[in-house]
């Protein structure tokens, strides 16, 4: 019981770790909505925690949402969705969105601005805004999608999801076919368009892939040695210098590379090596950007065992390497069965905004180790999922549109979803070592690269480079304490992201 209540407190320690960097939001409806349009937001540590104290289960129950703040939201969300739709061209959506934000009442000044915003955007039409003009950059994206295409096929990297995510690349860029345009008048909009909408858009996909994976996962490496979840938590230090990272971006570069906070919290959960988190995120703060940042994360997961080996081997020493651990207790299927509750409840009343990926997550786990519906568990794991993954990766493909993806942007975005991912696997590695300094029991510090999201791939990699040192040395269940803490861990990043940025 004792190392039930110890687990339980280390989550919750987690989600206090993971609210480090806030954001300033406050003020009138109005005023937020002009703020969300600057990229110059300023952190602000005592105003963000505010920000978190009020979104939190216990405040809102406490608490319930006034009419004012149902309209504030309501109002923020207008403004997101006519950015995200004029940015892809759906010019008719945006008149709808404006027709019914009308009827709900939004200010007639906020209208007249969006308004104006869609003649401007109408007025330019479908001109192509990439590096390279139409007609080349569409081709450069059908190569793009066949070398994604190649590296599933020939090595191996994520084929699950990399290979429907560049056979979407290649459906969306030939030219004329309007395979991922939005409707047109007395036309309907192509199939990826209906798939993004329904399934990305939406967030649902992303979450009922987290439903699958939540039936896939065992929770008992965790269970039996609690500690490994501050793995997983320091893994994810890498998204919030990643955030940073976008924001000094925009001010270096002079607005060439232009990064607004919800562009770069989106950016920063690269970090966390967890594709639909990523999705689930970007889809709600920046929706323009989803194709750029699911490609990112999910390459990056495919490129685990390239990326983290010499991270790995520079941070450590070859007698780090070789430490054997101890053997993992017993973990009963009470706890095992408590666990998914308990976090859920956590969630619940510490971050609301996390629940959608935390409860999904749980309830996968909870159909699994429960074994009294092992038909909804199955379906869960196998069927369901896989489907899903079709239509996610074909989704996601469809926004590698040539004039979304061949630009600044999304270099940048590249570039610092790489940095973010590094310094995940390189914080892990540290805080283990760390962690040997404190401790009697040795934990061998490859283990602290696991935490980043990448299940169960990190955990492999961990698992491989300790084989390398010592042939007897086992480290696969031992990994997979922190590679499901980080599961966990992003989500939980996601959530604060979005509750300080959404």
């Amino acid at each position: 019981m004792f190392k039930m209540k110890k687990t339980f407190g280390l989550i919750a320690l987690t989600a206090l770790l993971l609210t480090g960097t806030a954001v300033a939001d406050t003020g009138s409806a109005a005023d937020r909505a002009a703020e969300k349009a600057q990229t110059s937001e300023k952190l602000s540590i005592g105003k963000g925690f505010k920000t978190l104290w009020e979104s939190t289960g216990i405040y809102r129950f406490m608490n319930p949402e006034t009419a004012a703040e149902k309209q504030a939201a309501y109002l923020d969300a207008t403004i997101k969705t006519v950015d995200a739709e004029i940015s892809a061209g759906h010019f008719a959506n945006v008149h709808t969105v404006l027709e019914k934000a009308a009827q709900h009442g939004v200010e007639p000044a906020v209208l007249t601005d969006l308004s104006a915003k869609l003649v401007v955007a109408e007025a330019e039409g479908y001109t192509s805004h990439g590096l390279l003009p139409e007609g080349a950059g569409q081709f450069v994206m059908i190569l793009i999608g066949l070398l994604l295409i190649w590296l599933a096929i020939a090595k191996g990297f994520e084929p699950l999801l990399l290979l429907p995510i560049g056979f979407g690349a290649i459906l969306t860029n030939i030219p004329a076919a309007g395979i991922a345009m939005g409707p047109m008048p007395g036309q309907p909009a192509g199939f990826l368009y209906y798939f993004y909408t329904v399934g990305v858009q939406s967030g649902v996909f992303p979450l009922l892939i987290f439903m699958g994976v939540g039936a896939m996962t065992d929770f008992g490496p965790l269970l039996a040695n609690p500690k490994t979840a501050l793995l997983g938590a320091a893994a994810q230090f890498g998204i919030f210098i990643a955030l940073l990272g976008a924001l000094a971006l925009t001010g270096w570069t002079n607005g060439v590379v232009n990064f607004s906070m919800q562009d770069a919290a989106s950016i920063g959960i690269i970090g966390g090596a967890d594709g639909p988190t990523a999705i689930f995120l970007s889809s709600r703060l920046a929706p323009n950007l989803l194709g750029a940042i699911a490609v990112a994360a999910y390459s990056y997961m495919a490129l685990v065992p390239i990326i983290q080996p010499p991270i790995m081997r520079w941070l450590t020493t070859k007698e780090e390497r070789a430490i054997v651990m101890k053997q993992l207790r017993h973990v009963t299927k009470t706890e095992k069965i408590v666990f998914p509750l308990m976090v859920l409840i956590l969630c619940i009343l510490l971050l609301p905004s996390a629940t959608p990926l935390i409860g999904m997550l749980m309830l996968g786990n909870l159909m699994k180790e429960s074994c009294v519906v092992d038909r909804l568990s199955d379906t869960a794991q196998n069927a369901l999922i896989n489907i899903v993954t079709i239509m996610l990766g074909l989704a996601v493909g469809s926004k590698l549109a040539a004039d979304k993806f061949l630009n600044a942007n999304t270099l940048g975005i590249l570039a610092l979803g790489l940095i973010a991912f590094m310094i995940g696997t390189a914080a892990g590695i540290l805080l283990a070592k760390l962690m040997n300094k404190l401790s009697k029991d040795q934990i061998n510090p490859l283990i602290g690269s696991a935490g980043v999201s990448a299940v169960p791939m990190a955990a492999r990699v961990a698992n491989k480079v300790g084989l390398e040192e010592n042939p007897n040395n086992f480290l696969l269940m031992h990994a997979m304490g922190p590679n499901v803490a980080g599961v966990i861990g992003s989500a939980v990043a996601a959530g604060v992201l979005l509750a300080l940025c959404g």
